[in-house]
């Protein structure tokens, strides 16, 4: 019977991860569309605008949701239907007071105030903004669905909202000329979505019987919970929200026009960044896997799993970098100007893919020692990355331009993946002792790997330009590309590859 149960689990985990992926596949899909219809300016204004949504959105939502998911599963186990009921209403309670009146404020004054650095922006803001509200109540119902565990139903929601936004975004953007008039079809497009996945998880949540009662008694255990959550996600919000004004205006010192500081503001945030991100979704879904085993051998001082587990973690995630840094390199010049009608984009993404590793070892890192409770040091580690970030777009735009956000970028992970390794090193004493041979193979064997698949890359991309079109030498060489990384992984040495 246990072990039906566990492959149920892990049944609906595999379904659900597999939405999941299929969603960022569209999302990234739409971010190419987006790109041809309303080219890098339009994609600029709309990320300012987005930037600034984006940190009051997490201001009314933010960590409600996980509190809520948490305070309704407490209310199961101690067979208290008025405090499941209760933490539902109250989390809608605060994110209305907190989202409501920010709306009327920005709805109605907030031309006054000097958010951007271009006024075509605020128009495009005001439209994302008529979403703010429903949009927070959509993300608290929805820790209400994975508290009942319809985690199915949840991701369906997901990929239906990605589905109609990107409908909504081609036919509202199908003939548009005018950069502001494609960032307002985006902005459209996003507030209609929010408001149709809104429809859907409330008549979800009837249908499944859901039920409200007075949030007076989990009001104060709510904001509680919430408010470290939500602090944590605030700041990174506010810090994107920084730099969206703040990169174009210090481009702008250097004499370029505010029109072409747009538009490499939307290339780099809008094109480069989402290709650069791509392992994000592979080293989070291993994450999601990994991180609950840390904590229980941690807390059971099970160390020998624990090092093996976290060395495990780190191998992968570098393996998973160096294997995409050939695709990045040899072909993303290619793919940038094809997918996105940018030669700057395609310039970009080859010369930044070396971040790849500093983002790939931060991300994993920042879990495992979320998993082991040290937010409050990955908290502190966030920042001094965040502070390598401002020193970089703030001084060197005027040596490089706008690669001084990709070097932003790259200094900001690689100081926390640092100050990661560093608190892991000191807390798992024994783990790089313990694991220094393994370590040092895979690093050697990933810099074989590297010396290969480069030249290999850049012949196979060479050879089929001659043989065919563009579009199919695309594809065919990273199809070899491919079949070169899997010859490497099958020949991965025993010592370095991460074991089961």
């Amino acid at each position: 019977m246990k072990d039906l149960s566990k492959n149920r689990v892990l049944k609906n985990a595999s379904l659900v991860t597999g939405i999941s992926v299929l969603e960022r596949a569209l999302g990234f899909l739409y971010r190419i569309v987006l790109a041809r219809l309303i080219g890098a300016e339009g994609m600029g204004l709309y990320q300012m605008a987005f930037s600034v949504y984006a940190v009051l959105h997490t201001l009314g939502a933010g960590g409600i949701p996980v509190t809520v998911t948490r305070l309704i599963a407490k209310g199961k186990a101690d067979g208290d239907i008025k405090a499941e009921r209760g933490a539902l209403s109250a989390g809608l309670t605060l994110s209305l007071c907190l989202t409501l009146p920010i709306t009327i404020l920005f709805g109605t004054v907030g031309s006054r105030f000097s958010l951007f650095s271009d006024k075509r922006v605020f128009p495009v803001f005001q439209i994302l903004l008529l979403s703010l509200s429903y949009s927070a109540v959509y993300d608290v119902i929805r820790g209400e669905l994975w508290a009942n565990k319809h985690f199915f139903t949840s991701a369906i929601l997901e990929l239906a909202e990605e589905t109609v936004m990107v409908i909504l975004g081609i036919l509202l953007l199908k003939n548009t000329t005018d950069p502001l008039a494609g960032a307002k079809g985006v902005a459209f497009s996003t507030a209609l979505a929010c408001l149709f996945s809104f429809v859907l998880v409330v008549l979800c949540f009837l249908l499944f019987g859901g039920k409200l009662s007075s949030p007076k008694s989990q009001l104060k255990p709510l904001f509680n919970a919430t408010l470290p959550i939500t602090s944590v996600r605030l700041s990174s919000s506010l810090v994107n929200s920084a730099i969206a004004v703040l990169l174009p205006a210090m481009l702008i010192r250097t004499g370029v026009s505010s029109a072409e500081a747009i538009k490499l503001f939307g290339v780099v945030t809008g094109m480069v960044m989402p290709v650069l991100t791509i392992p994000a979704t592979l080293i989070g879904s291993f994450s999601l896997v990994l991180i609950p085993e840390l904590s229980e051998d941690f807390y059971a001082g099970n160390t020998t799993r624990l090092y093996k587990n976290v060395g495990r973690g780190i191998r992968i995630s570098l393996i998973i970098a160096c294997m995409l840094l050939p695709f990045f390199f040899t072909l993303g010049e290619t793919f940038g100007r094809i997918a996105f009608s940018s030669v700057l984009a395609g310039e970009m993404i080859k010369k930044a893919c070396p971040v790849l590793i500093p983002i790939s070892l931060s991300m994993i890192t920042t879990g495992m020692l979320n998993s082991l409770g040290f937010e409050k040091q990955t908290f502190i580690f966030y920042f001094l990355g965040a502070a390598a970030m401002f020193l970089c777009i703030t001084l060197l735009p005027s040596v490089c331009g706008i690669y001084s956000y990709i070097l932003g970028i790259g200094a900001s992970f690689t100081v926390t993946a640092f100050c990661n390794l560093l608190l892991l090193k000191r807390k798992c004493a024994g783990l790089f002792a313990s694991q220094k041979k393994a370590f040092l193979s895979l690093l050697v064997y990933l810099a074989s790997f590297l010396c290969v698949a480069f030249p290999s890359g850049a012949l196979f991309a060479s050879l089929f330009q001659k043989i065919c079109g563009e579009y199919l030498a695309l594809l065919f060489a990273g199809i070899a590309l491919f079949g070169v990384c899997g010859l490497a992984v099958l020949l991965f040495p025993k010592s370095s590859a991460p074991t089961k």
